[in-house]
């Protein structure tokens, strides 16, 4: 099957040449209540969240992204970028930093959570605050670009630990930065010589697909090795010009991978997460991450339980290509990091035998080799290459 995709629906209003270039999308990006109620038909609900929405979590949103949005309260993409009443009612489980980034800060604007790699805040700010972000702590408070004396610091830090192999640019969204900015980054970050892999986190892609030009594939290609790592979470969001930008990447050498976190009302079904994997794969686009939502501050309404999000996960098992399938996965909060969520197919075992049933019922046996048999091979050359990333924390 080809799949297409549609346009964006451009209001009448704007010019091509506005609506198609990414500074003027952030411009014009919807704040207020008035600027939303120029779009929407808003509810009581929503108009109660505007009230003292800022409160908890700064509201934006792109007019392009906006555009996608329909006046339907329950529409997709409108429960992401629409503040809701329910971001005020006591929930469950409710952090401000679900994450532990806070306790994993050792330098301004470095979260060192694992021991090869660590997260790198260039910005906080975003095009559009996802309602569900885990990172309400920090980002939305409108710095666009780190201080210069907390950007040393943060490449010095990077620079004295050579077990640091990957560095992984977030924010706020690190697009939101000029080409120049991006430029510099990336250039420094490639002088040290222990950083393999640079990686940056977006939703640029998804919310304001402009903003992925010529100039900025050629500075990816200029720093290489350089992963895009783009956050679609619903088919509908995979418009003309979102493809567009997908495609400028990954023909440019830019392998682009996505993250995309179950939304509770908007995603969790197996036929919306297959249609947005299969078409994400069709643009050449790795599904890597299917998240567990984590319990930031007003996400109760929005997170799926453990077991909805298992039974999607196994619904797609055995349907769905390899390439097509994300790795299910939670955050332990407070810092534990992630950990894989996998139906579990095994039914019994016996001794060095394990019995499974299939995801389509075939049952059978496997036989495990005895521990006594196991032999370790020789690792000598890389063992030294190993113990540097156990020790890059310390």
């Amino acid at each position: 099957m080809k799949f297409t995709f549609p346009k964006s629906p451009k209001p009448d209003s704007v010019s091509d040449s506005d609506w198609n270039n990414w500074t003027w999308q952030l411009r014009q990006s919807l704040k207020t209540q008035s600027d939303f109620e120029k779009v929407f038909t808003l509810t009581d609900n929503e108009r109660v969240a505007f009230s003292k929405g800022k409160e908890l979590f700064n509201i934006r949103t792109t007019p392009y992204y906006a555009s996608l949005a329909g006046d339907d309260p329950q529409d997709s993409i409108r429960q992401i970028l629409m503040p809701q009443r329910f971001e005020f009612e006591d929930g469950l489980q409710q952090m401000l930093d679900p994450l532990g980034e806070r306790k994993n800060n050792p330098a301004p604007r470095v979260i060192h959570r694992y021991s090869d790699r660590v997260l790198f805040l260039v910005t906080d700010i975003c095009s559009v605050y996802c309602r569900f972000c885990t990172r309400k702590h920090f980002t939305g408070q409108e710095q666009a670009f780190i201080r210069n004396d907390e950007y040393e610091q943060a490449l010095s830090y990077i620079r004295s630990h050579p077990g640091i192999r990957e560095v992984i640019l977030s924010g706020g969204d690190p697009l939101t930065i000029s080409d120049a900015q991006l430029d510099r980054v990336l250039g420094d970050l490639r002088s040290i010589d222990h950083v393999e892999i640079i990686r940056i986190g977006t939703r640029m892609p998804v919310v304001c697909p402009m903003r992925v030009t010529d100039e900025l594939v050629a500075i990816l290609r200029k720093h290489k090795p350089v992963f895009l790592m783009s956050h679609f979470n619903h088919p509908n969001e995979l418009t003309a010009e979102a493809a567009a930008a997908l495609e400028k990447f990954v023909d440019n050498g830019v392998p682009v991978m996505n993250q995309m976190v179950l939304l509770n009302g908007i995603n969790n079904h197996p036929a919306i997460v297959q249609a947005l994997n299969r078409r994400l794969v069709y643009l050449r686009v790795k599904p890597y991450y299917m998240f567990q939502c984590d319990p930031s501050q007003g996400t109760d309404h929005l997170r799926t339980s453990v077991e909805d999000s298992l039974e999607i996960q196994k619904e797609l098992w055995g349907h769905l290509s390899g390439l097509a399938m994300p790795n299910l996965s939670v955050d332990i909060p407070n810092g534990g990091g992630k950990t894989y969520l996998v139906p579990n197919f095994q039914v019994a075992q016996e001794g060095l035998v394990r019995k499974y049933v299939g995801w389509d019922g075939v049952q059978a046996e496997y036989v495990s080799p005895a521990a006594k048999d196991i032999k370790k091979p020789d690792a000598s050359r890389y063992l030294a290459e190993w113990e540097s990333l156990k020790a890059a924390k310390s």
